[in-house]
């Protein structure tokens, strides 16, 4: 019995250095010098404070702002700990009622707007934790969004468009808008661009 478990503990042990210490520390001071800002989280800061992950979506509920896809994610939205998807099926009445729920909310909001609602404004990414929104659902909100600011809708639209980025490699994907960063950009239109 001896001669079995001297040789396993002793395999254990090496094994556990090699794949929990020493591989971990070489694979991320790889990344850490080849991709240092995707490595720290692709974070992004404004006037020196970090507002947010280019990665990580965040919940917007101010008019002014685009509104980002919903989170499954718990116990609140947008939880990186809790990453996960709603688990609700087609088939699953639970999922008409939240969606149904998700498009009477937006358009108590926007009044106006008898646009289809984009399905990326009412139903959860598998990851609840999708940064982006398709280019259909950022021109959905581009009334409110206007109206809230006081700018001309051209204007969001055109900043919608800036913003808008086209498949990976050109095959890969769909077009996407980062909520977060289009957001920013909003924010920091200068005021020669307000009508």
């Amino acid at each position: 019995m001896k001669t079995l478990v001297r040789p396993a503990v002793t395999l254990f042990i090496l094994l556990s250095i090699i794949t929990g210490l020493i591989y971990p520390l070489f694979v991320t001071g790889i990344s850490q010098a080849l991709f240092p800002a995707q490595a720290a989280g692709s974070l992004i800061e404004r006037d020196g404070k970090r507002v947010g992950s280019r990665l990580i979506g965040q919940t917007f509920t101010d008019p002014k702002y685009f509104w980002g896809r919903p989170s499954a994610t718990g116990p609140y939205p947008n939880n990186a700990a809790a990453s996960g998807g709603s688990n609700l099926g087609p088939s699953n009445p639970a999922l008409k009622e939240a969606v149904q729920a998700r498009i009477e909310a937006l358009r108590a909001v926007d009044l106006g707007n008898t646009a289809p609602v984009p399905v990326d404004l009412v139903t959860a990414s598998a990851s609840g934790l999708d940064p982006h929104i398709s280019p259909a659902a950022a021109e959905y909100q581009v009334a409110r969004v206007a109206r809230a600011r006081g700018l001309a809708p051209e204007i969001v639209r055109d900043l919608v468009a800036k913003q808008t980025e086209d498949r990976q490699w050109g095959i890969f994907g769909e077009p996407r808008v980062n909520v977060l960063e289009l957001n920013l950009a909003l924010d920091g239109l200068r005021p020669e661009k307000r009508p």
